[in-house]
């Protein structure tokens, strides 16, 4: 088969002809048709994730179909549509495991991380952390669904229900949530990297109630912020914003150093909490949830031999919405 390997970081993927991968018990093989390209991915390139299995073959939201099926595998079935999130693995035995929390696991594996992913012909997956896919839903644009999808509406349950939510950073992730918080009857307030006037009128566009650069102060206190990019500056800036009681969730797996700040940031009982990882429990709720809003992804299409230049793109900003890799 075709995949795009990561053989060191801060090196470009090579486009290799390497051995279709045989499903072990448990696990079952996907011919892949789609797979969208996360900032996580950027990460795990330029090596600010530091543990990856080496080589690499990337990619973490993963849409095809399963093409064969190992022992003990129950649940699916070959021909079945389903998609592959980041979290891969857990050991299923850990007290965060049996309370429903295994995105806590010690033990547990990410796709594209240490478990091979999407950018490639095949790949393998545990079938118990496979989803289904809703069917209204092309490949293409069902692939951000399951990062930017789903860990983004984890980080929105964990922002409370409060009404006025801000999004530091417009990117594939906050598209997404502010059709669901729009849907619900919330006001999305827009922070963008300054001068970025493409992802102001994106916003705009998804019915943002105001959009405004990231060091500007939105013209009402928001109940909570959800920060998107990989910025710790940003956390006394969300900070500011937010009234007290409010709260401020960091929703990146990576972040750059957060600053120091007074306490009269922090004070009045508001929150600064992080979002790890996603659970099944995130994903069976949001798969359900995406097609009543309905979410509609904005996606721009690579193909795998375009990987490289998908990732360049994301780190610079280039477009608006998601990106996706085709197979």
């Amino acid at each position: 088969m075709l995949a795009m390997v990561l053989e060191k970081t801060r090196t470009d993927l090579r486009l290799a002809q390497i051995d279709r991968p045989e499903p072990g018990d448990g696990e079952v093989r996907i011919k892949v048709s789609a797979c969208g390209v996360c900032r996580t991915d950027l990460h795990v390139v330029d090596g600010e994730l530091t543990e990856p299995k080496l080589p690499l073959i990337p990619g973490h939201q993963v849409v095809g179909v399963v093409d064969e099926v190992g022992s003990g595998v129950e649940r699916l079935k070959q021909g079945d549509r389903v998609g592959v999130p980041w979290l891969g693995g857990s050991c299923g035995e850990c007290e965060f495991c049996l309370s429903e929390t295994e995105n806590l696991c010690d033990r547990s594996v990410y796709t594209g991380y240490q478990r091979d992913g999407g950018f490639a012909e095949y790949c393998l997956a545990d079938a118990r952390f496979c989803f289904p896919l809703p069917e209204d839903y092309p490949d293409v644009q069902a692939a951000p669904l399951l990062c930017a999808g789903l860990i983004g509406y984890r980080a929105l349950r964990m922002a409370g229900e409060g009404n006025r939510i801000g999004f530091y950073g417009f990117g594939s992730a906050a598209h997404i949530l502010c059709q669901v918080c729009v849907w619900q009857g919330r006001e999305v307030y827009a922070f963008v990297r300054t001068s970025d006037d493409s992802s102001r009128r994106f916003a705009e566009e998804l019915e943002a109630k105001w959009t405004g650069y990231s060091d500007q102060t939105p013209p009402d206190p928001l109940d909570a912020a959800i920060i998107f990019a990989p910025a710790g500056g940003l956390v006394p800036q969300a900070l500011k914003a937010v009234r007290k009681g409010g709260v401020v969730v960091c929703a990146g797996i990576h972040m750059s150093e957060i600053p120091s700040f007074p306490y009269s940031l922090l004070w009045g009982e508001r929150t600064v909490r992080s979002v790890a990882n996603l659970t099944r429990r995130d994903g069976e709720e949001f798969l359900a949830l995406a097609p009543k809003v309905p979410v509609r992804t904005q996606v721009h299409v690579y193909s795998l031999e375009q990987a490289n230049q998908a990732l360049e793109d994301l780190r610079h900003g280039r477009f608006d919405g998601a990106a996706v890799i085709t197979i």
